[in-house]
């Protein structure tokens, strides 16, 4: 049976409830080649993709969210990593979503930036931990990434925002590792009730990468968990 989870809405799309659990993908074009990133969102959305994300390093960059939020009808997702006007750029291009971790993005006052301009425009913000990078003062408490240092640091991130009022959050907890991060999303999915973004890190390519998503994204669907979900 799906564990139900708050709905969350990303544009015409929304996760969680008793929503259909919505397939997205991220673009691979270099971020300065606007055309490319177009074409290649309006080939994933003809595909049948329902979200695409795009990664945004810089404020300039910025710039492709709003040309691929004219080309295609799918909401746009902006990756940030460490530059919090990068999202604060992206929120004003348009982004439907913003996946960045609080806890990267420097002092408080960032993560009270970015949460404010998104709770001003109801976008959502996604949590993506991943067991190859976790914090370092959790990795020292757990010495490896193992599935509750995973966990730890998911709700580390959750709290940085909550403490301004925002909870229009998503999480994904995923590694490269299938049995590990399965039993990461079953520990995270007993202790919120956030929607969850299921996937497999660095599943590798062809058969090999196929096989893993497969066996670590549809065994957790099997189990009820996910509601939304991307094959690397």
């Amino acid at each position: 049976m799906r564990q139900l989870k708050r709905t969350v809405k990303i544009g015409n799309i929304t996760i969680g409830g008793t929503n259909p659990i919505a397939v997205q993908t991220m673009l691979n074009v270099p971020v300065k080649d606007i055309a490319g990133n177009v074409e290649q969102a309006k080939r994933v959305a003809k595909a049948g993709c329902q979200i695409v994300r795009v990664t945004v390093p810089t404020p300039a960059d910025a710039a492709v969210v709003s040309a691929i939020k004219e080309a295609v009808d799918i909401p746009v997702v902006a990756d940030i990593h460490f530059d919090y006007r990068a999202a604060l750029a992206a929120i004003d291009a348009g982004a439907d979503k913003i996946r960045i971790n609080p806890g990267n993005i420097g002092d408080d006052d960032r993560v009270k930036a970015v949460a404010d301009a998104c709770n001003a425009k109801n976008i959502p913000i996604r949590i993506g931990v991943n067991g190859g990078s976790l914090e370092k003062h959790i990795l020292a408490r757990y010495g490896a990434p193992v599935p509750e240092a995973m966990v730890e640091s998911a709700m580390y991130h959750v709290r940085l925002l909550e403490k301004h009022d925002f909870n229009n959050i998503v999480i994904s907890i995923k590694s490269s590792n299938v049995p590990r991060m399965m039993a990461a999303y079953r520990l995270l999915a007993s202790q919120t009730d956030y929607p969850l973004h299921v996937g497999v890190t660095e599943a590798g390519g062809n058969r090999m990468g196929l096989i893993k998503s497969g066996m670590g994204i549809g065994g957790l669907l099997l189990e009820g968990i996910g509601d939304t979900l991307r094959v690397s």
